[in-house]
């Protein structure tokens, strides 16, 4: 925004840069909030924090102070990662490495005193100027007779570096000698404090090379490695470039190449604060899903390395630690609450005319959000209500790629401050990605807001669709998925609006009082409902329980896909339809068998709405408070009991009667049956299963398209048998369907007798090319497979029809 104005963040002081950014907060600040709200977040809003909140800010200072005081917090000159663009350090998790195309720059160093020349592979010439040693692997047969001498490094008016031995050195990188240049490499960095070098920076704050690198000073860092590698090709010490694949680090924030350079931070000491939280999980305090994470968890924990705390910037918490006026700031300087404190203990130490003045940097954003657990609940003040009623927390549900960044230290600091985990589960969603799998990015233009989503799909087909992501897996968000589950809310909204049209008007209290004493929970209601009914409630108990086993266990995916069968496969697709014989009943007796089918509508349909709520909040609370005699919202309505009666038995007789409805179905299609014809049967099984699927003739006949007058029920088969379409439905379930009740004879044995003709030919054709030896000699072995398969094939289809003919004629 600053730059769009022609402002630089250097041409400003820091109250006026704050002012701005403050401002900024308070025009976009809510953007995610508005998102979280519109996503249908059930939060309590008063209670919504700011990190730099006075009562959260209090918490940063306090949580510094007490880890100083501990001796866990300390200041140095250390190898940091520094982003020249920012001009501050950065932590390790905010560096991303990308591999990319550059090069290996090869540079004759001449042994000082002699002829010889020491060649240098190296990926970042301009850090030459930086050497302070050349290393060699002491068994490399090589160089041995070199370890010990000195090497002149180039273009530095003869500076001389030792020439050292280290077993660390790979033989086979490069050319085997390896460059030290500890003032911009970690790993040589390590090596000269072990050793003892020295440690030159070549390098300014803003990526500019410094006065150590002579004339090269003040050239930005890839600049002065083109000129430099000019010059050594003119005075012919450059060997070779060549183009190799770089590990560049890079800012997760800017994306510029991180700089490692030696600067003065504050870092925290991790180690003993790690060990705690390895305990946590080995002792399954806190449970990490999906369980794979625990393994990388443990591995980050296990070789964690301090953590750099300061930031070179103005936006912040700032560092709560004074300098002295005159002294030097690592030997001298208070950490203290406030400044009164800092000035207190100051004049204490140093007299009353001491000048302080405050550390100018900031805490890492991540230092406070790894105390929001307990700092958003008023800690350090452990008395405070909601810290008492709240802390430790169940459970914190985020983004795996935050599982560093964020949660391990969130465990750090609560069992350091409060003694202990601030969390018993840790549940890691996936990342959101496009269609193609790419991570959404403003440089790719891929980003979509929620918002756009929503106005398009609906937040509750949003939200269903992300819910059945798995655990820790990323998810390619697909306008197909979106539509697919747009159209089940339009689904579930229609059925809602079928059930209430066929309920009874809410003043007819007896026929309300009816729908209304059916309880569900009880065995004998259950048992002695007619098939249909018995088999829907039963296998809406079997949803209940085994939906609320794997809400237990975190398995969303899983409750979201059952509930997503069950309402479409069973209750849309099958009860409803069944539910219509009953509902357009007359009569006395149909009132009777109406009200079952009512109460069983509504029972399901309110349950189906009770377990979908947590993914579909909007659609399933405005159905449910449309439904009659509604006395709480659906949002604060008690679970559905789990342990309900469900009778195994109706449900297995129900599927026979499914598979009979299916067989039919299926030759009536494949006999391209009008829709509206009802077509005559007759159905033929035993007597025990005759009896449950008579019982329900007019639900057969209402799915089937059957004609009722003429649906008949047999223990054998048929008189017409032989001039009938024969099902068998499942063992010992047949029915026979009279061909003259389903086409026109005559133009059904017409157009069977034209496509066997047609397939004849095309049969025949295969056969002749099959027959043929050069065909078969010559063609590729894949080609004459193929024209196998299609014989093989044509010849199933030519059998089919002739079968068919015969019994049409």
């Amino acid at each position: 925004m600053l730059a769009s104005e022609g402002i630089k963040r250097t041409e400003m002081n820091r109250d006026e840069f704050t002012k701005r950014v403050w401002q900024w907060k308070e025009k976009y600040g809510g953007t995610i909030t508005n998102q979280i709200k519109r996503l249908g977040a059930s939060c309590d809003w008063s209670r919504e924090h700011f990190t730099l909140d006075e009562q959260l800010s209090q918490a940063v200072v306090e949580a510094f102070v007490r880890l100083h005081e501990k001796g866990l917090i300390y200041q140095g000159s250390y190898m940091v990662n520094w982003s020249p663009t920012l001009q501050t350090a950065v932590s390790d998790l905010e560096v991303e490495y990308s591999e990319e195309s550059g090069y290996l720059y090869y540079i004759k160093y001449r042994v000082a005193g002699r002829s010889d020349f020491l060649t240098v592979a190296t990926t970042r010439p301009e850090t030459l100027f930086g050497d302070v040693a050349l290393a060699v692997n002491p068994e490399d047969d090589r160089y041995s007779k070199f370890i010990g001498m000195m090497a002149i490094v180039p273009q530095t008016f003869g500076r001389h570096v030792p020439i050292i031995a280290n077993k660390l050195v790979d033989k086979d990188f490069g050319t085997g000698v390896l460059k030290i240049s500890p003032g911009h490499d970690h790993d040589d960095y390590l090596l000269a404090r072990k050793l003892g070098l020295p440690i030159l920076n070549v390098m300014n704050k803003d990526g500019t090379l410094n006065d150590v690198t002579g004339l090269y000073s003040g050239l930005d860092r890839f600049d002065g490695r083109k000129k430099l590698w000019a010059e050594l090709e003119e005075t012919g010490l450059a060997v070779k470039k060549e183009p190799h694949m770089l590990r560049v680090p890079r800012s997760q924030r800017g994306g510029e190449v991180i700089e490692p350079l030696v600067s003065k931070q504050w870092f925290v000491s991790m180690e003993p604060l790690a060990e705690k939280a390895l305990q946590a999980v080995e002792k399954r305090e806190l449970t990490i899903i999906p369980e794979r994470f625990e393994k990388i968890y443990n591995h980050w924990l296990s070789n964690i390395k301090d953590w750099c705390i300061s930031r070179q910037l103005w936006w912040g918490h700032r560092i709560p630690v004074w300098y002295i006026a005159g002294k030097d700031n690592e030997e001298e300087y208070i950490v203290a609450r406030n400044a009164k404190e800092a000035l207190e203990k100051a004049r204490k130490k140093y007299g009353k005319d001491v000048e302080i003045y405050q550390d100018p940097d900031v805490l890492d954003t991540w230092f406070s959000s790894a105390l929001w657990p307990f700092s958003t609940l008023g800690w350090p003040a452990t008395c405070a209500e909601d810290f008492k009623r709240f802390y430790p927390t169940t459970m914190l549900e985020t983004g795996h790629d935050i599982l560093f960044f964020w949660v391990a230290r969130m465990v750090m600091m609560g069992i350091e401050f409060t003694g202990t985990v601030p969390f018993s589960y840790v549940y890691l969603h996936g990342l959101i990605r496009d269609s193609q799998g790419r991570k959404m990015s403003k440089t790719l233009g891929n980003v979509v807001d929620p918002l756009d989503t929503i106005k398009e799909f609906g937040t509750d087909a949003l939200r269903f669709t992300l819910a059945l992501g798995t655990a820790g897996q990323d998810l390619n968000l697909s306008t197909e998925r979106l539509t697919s589950n747009k159209a089940f809310t339009n689904k579930l909204w229609n059925a809602g609006k079928f059930i209430l049209q066929n309920l009874p008007n809410e003043n007819d209290t007896s026929a309300w009082e009816k729908i209304l004493s059916y309880k569900f929970d009880s065995e004998g209601i259950v048992f002695n409902l007619p098939l249909p009914e018995c088999w829907v409630v039963s296998k809406l108990h079997l949803l209940i329980e085994s939906v609320s086993a794997s809400y237990e266990k975190f398995y969303f995916g899983e409750v979201g896909r059952e509930i997503y069968d069950f309402f479409w496969a069973d209750f849309a697709d099958w009860y409803i339809e069944a539910s219509k014989g009953r509902l357009y009943h007359s009569g006395v007796e149909g009132n009777s068998v109406a009200s079952v089918a009512q109460a069983v509508l509504l029972y399901t349909f309110e349950n189906i709405l009770k377990v979908l709520h947590p993914f579909m909040p909007f659609v399933t609370e405005e159905l449910w408070q449309a439904l009659p005699y509604r006395k709480h919202a659906l949002i604060v309505s008690p679970w559905p009991e789990t342990q309900l009666p469900r009778n195994i038995g109706s449900i297995k007789k129900f599927e026979n009667l499914q598979a009979l409805v299916r067989a039919i179905r299926n030759a009536r299609a494949e006999y391209s049956v009008e829709p509206a014809k009802r077509i005559s049967a007759s159905v033929v099984a035993n007597k025990e299963v005759i009896d449950y699927i008579a019982e329900e003739r007019e639900v057969l006949a209402l799915l089937s398209r059957l004609d009722l007058q003429n649906l008949e029920f047999t223990d054998s088969s048929p008189g017409n048998a032989d001039q009938s379409v024969h099902l068998v439905a499942g063992e010992g379930l047949e029915a026979y369907l009279p061909l003259a009740d389903m086409v026109d004879i005559s133009a059904e044995i017409e157009r069977l007798s034209k496509r066997l003709s047609k397939m004849q030919k095309e049969y025949d054709a295969l056969k002749s090319k099959l027959n043929s030896p050069q065909f078969v000699e010559k063609a590729p072995e894949a080609v004459v497979r193929g024209v196998r398969e299609k014989a093989t094939e044509a010849e199933e289809k030519i059998n089919l029809t002739k079968k068919r003919l015969e019994l049409l004629k």
